[in-house]
């Protein structure tokens, strides 16, 4: 079995204490060990002072114990020193004759000003804060335990982390429980110190006047100079670990000293430095200048270092931020990131930000939401989320909308002004600023607030600009989407109907169609403004077609037959519209030159006929227009979707219905027709 110093050195120190009690020590020796109590008490402090948690000095309370038991050996030894030779040392009459300066009275009142000192702010306040800190530590416990369960039930750290918080927990509550007890030890050395201090003075006047026969006053200066001695030679070190417990126990969690802390936390801001600085100016006027100027002076410096030095950390953090933007984008695993193009983005100018910041009473964020909501009762559709930013390359009030990165309309706004539009198309009997109304390329004006009610009466359309963005974007997402409805939008659609009707979804869906054939359905009718808002209709439709079919333009045309209530009732609120038809030979033309292909039918129809069919079918809507009704062109359910096809080359918006989607109580009157 080895034999370790370190292992034995505590009961060794401790046994050595209490032979200084009980063994005398000649004068020399006893020096060493006092100037041993200054310097380990000074070791002590340095080490609270510089400890980032008290934990760090998990010994402390035992430590306490040991040194307060050394401190009284030594008041001991003293005692007997002084009161059997009338000596205790160089030590002890060296601080004696120091502090008294040949003067006792002085002498006493200063030793007995730092007794009191000791006794009652120093030790009763680290007693009370010992206390008050071990109670709420040992209450604190059950709600620490219960946080470290639930995030061990939640994932969040392992069964080893917990376990190593749980023995953190155990050891602060042990601690600081220690240390209440501990702190005690410092206050009976306090009053221990306070008797002994009476008693050397009492003793040493009878020993030096009876036994040793001394005048009075040669005993009473002798002794009082000894008492003072040891009794500074013993309270100074008990201060210092005094105040040592009173930093370890106060001492708040951190990860730095108290040095840095105390630097940081009251020399950090220069304007309280500068108001230092002012109120010391301002003393200096009443009281004794020098010192206070002086004070003031520094203070500034300070103030004017530490302002130049934050400065110059917030430039160096703005540049080392710049670094690691430019470091990231060089990353090639974090070049995934910027692959991303968003749906739908919104761009505007500088000038536009108010419509858009809710402090500054903007709501084009709502009508964001109300834009998303209107096209999903309208359409039926999910809108992907709308993407606003600003843009500085842009007019202060011009925005810009895109569809998947690219630019698909601007416009420009007159923020201080309203768009007024004249729905009769007459001359404007307004003074305005003429525009374009980008939604629809209606011409209109803009006006001020003061012809706003004007306008109003004489029957124009009077929009602010939040209501003209918002439009615009409602009918360039309502053009587009067809683009915007991809295969994960209609995945949640047929998950939606799953939740009510999975029969359908569970027929449909892998087994006779994929949700990329669904999706080209879908897309087909959105192109041409058809709800998909009733998905139950439409998977009904296509697994009664799908089986024998998977052509999406056939499927298309079936479902929408499916839905020509619907349909018909948009386009036909009256009781009987005037409609365009198609030459039956035309139709035959149409039907003799499609061709069917592995991926799908198309048109070859020649460009004579084409260009005839064209002018024919422009002469019809003029006629139309000039009546003021909505065009409708009729056709035969095989003919109509490539019909539809051939017309948006020039008249993209024309709407082309089957005889099979028209509801039965509508009367159709055909005033003309379209041939070659």
């Amino acid at each position: 079995m080895k034999f370790r110093l370190g292992d034995v050195s505590v009961a060794v120190i401790i046994v050595a204490i209490v032979l200084i009690i009980i063994l005398p020590l000649p004068s020399v020796i006893f020096d060493m060990l006092l100037a041993l109590n200054i310097s380990v008490a000074v070791i002590i402090l340095l080490n609270a002072v510089y400890a980032k948690g008290a934990l760090e000095m998990s010994i402390f309370p035992s430590l306490l114990l040991v040194t307060t038991l050394y401190r009284l050996s030594l008041n001991i030894t003293a005692l007997r020193l002084i009161l059997s030779k009338g000596d205790a040392g160089n030590v002890i009459r060296g601080f004696g004759s120091f502090v008294a300066q040949g003067n006792l009275v002085v002498g006493f009142i200063i030793f007995l000003v730092i007794m009191i000192v000791q006794f009652l702010v120093i030790t009763r306040g680290s007693e009370r804060v010992s206390e008050v800190a071990a109670r709420f530590t040992l209450d604190a416990m059950p709600g620490k335990q219960m946080a470290i369960d639930a995030d061990l039930n939640a994932g969040l750290i392992s069964e080893t982390e917990a376990k190593e918080r749980r023995r953190i927990i155990q050891r602060e509550a042990d601690f600081y429980g220690a240390m209440d007890g501990a702190s005690k030890f410092v206050k009976g050395d306090a009053i221990a110190g306070i008797v002994i201090t009476f008693i050397n003075i009492i003793g040493g006047l009878i020993v030096g006047a009876v036994v040793r026969g001394e005048a009075l006053s040669q005993a009473l200066n002798n002794y009082t100079i000894l008492t003072i001695g040891d009794g500074l030679v013993s309270q100074i070190p008990a201060l210092l670990i005094s105040t040592a417990t009173g930093i370890i126990v106060t001492r708040a969690a951190s990860d730095s000293n108290l040095s840095t802390d105390l630097l940081k936390q009251i020399f950090s801001n220069p304007k309280v430095l500068f108001i230092a600085a002012a109120f010391c100016a301002v003393l200096s006027l009443f009281l004794p200048t020098i010192p206070f100027l002086v004070l003031g002076g520094i203070l500034v410096f300070i103030g004017y270092t530490l302002s130049n030095k934050q400065k110059n950390a917030i430039k160096q953090e703005e540049v080392q931020v710049q670094e690691n933007e430019v470091e990231e984008i060089r990353k090639p695993e974090n070049v995934v990131s910027l692959l991303q193009v968003d749906p739908i983005e919104l761009e505007f100018g500088y000038g536009i930000i108010p419509l858009a910041d809710v402090n500054q009473g903007g709501d084009l964020l709502d009508r964001v939401v109300m834009i998303r909501r209107q096209l999903a009762l309208e359409l039926g559709m999910i809108v992907p989320i709308i993407r606003l930013r600003d843009n500085i390359q842009l007019n202060p009030n011009e925005y810009v909308i895109k569809i998947k990165g690219v630019e698909i309309a601007r416009g420009e706004l007159m923020l201080d002004h309203y768009m007024a539009m004249n729905p009769s198309g007459g001359e404007d009997e307004l003074d305005g600023i003429k525009t374009t109304e980008p939604a629809f390329g209606l011409p209109a004006m803009w006006v001020n607030e003061s012809q706003r009610d004007r306008a109003e009466m004489l029957g124009y359309t009077v929009v602010d600009p939040p209501s003209i963005i918002a439009t615009h974007l409602t009918e360039i997402i309502k053009k587009h989407a067809n683009e915007l409805t991809g295969r994960q939008e209609v995945q949640t659609l047929i998950d939606n109907v799953k939740q009510n009707y999975p029969a359908i979804v569970d027929e449909l869906v892998p087994k006779i169609m994929t949700v990329g054939e669904i999706q080209k359905v879908l897309a087909n009718l959105l192109r041409e403004g058809v709800s998909i808002r009733d998905m139950v209709s439409i998977l009904e439709t296509l697994a009664d077609y799908a089986p024998s079919t998977h052509d999406p333009d056939i499927l298309t045309e079936y479902v929408r037959q499916a839905m020509g209530r619907a349909i018909s009732r948009k386009y036909m609120t009256n009781g009987k519209t005037c409609v365009i038809t198609l030459d039956p030979k035309l139709e035959q033309v149409i039907m003799d030159s499609v061709q069917k292909t592995e991926h799908g039918t198309y048109v070859t129809l020649d460009p004579t006929v084409t260009n005839t069919m064209l002018s024919s079918l422009s002469k019809q809507l003029q006629r139309f227009t000039q009546l003021g009704q909505q065009p409708i062109v009729l056709a035969s359910p095989i003919v109509r979707l490539y019909f539809k096809r051939l017309s948006d080359q020039t008249m993209p918006g024309l709407v082309v219905l089957s005889y099979n989607e028209l509801d039965p109580n509508i009367e159709v009157q055909s005033v003309g027709m379209v041939s070659v």
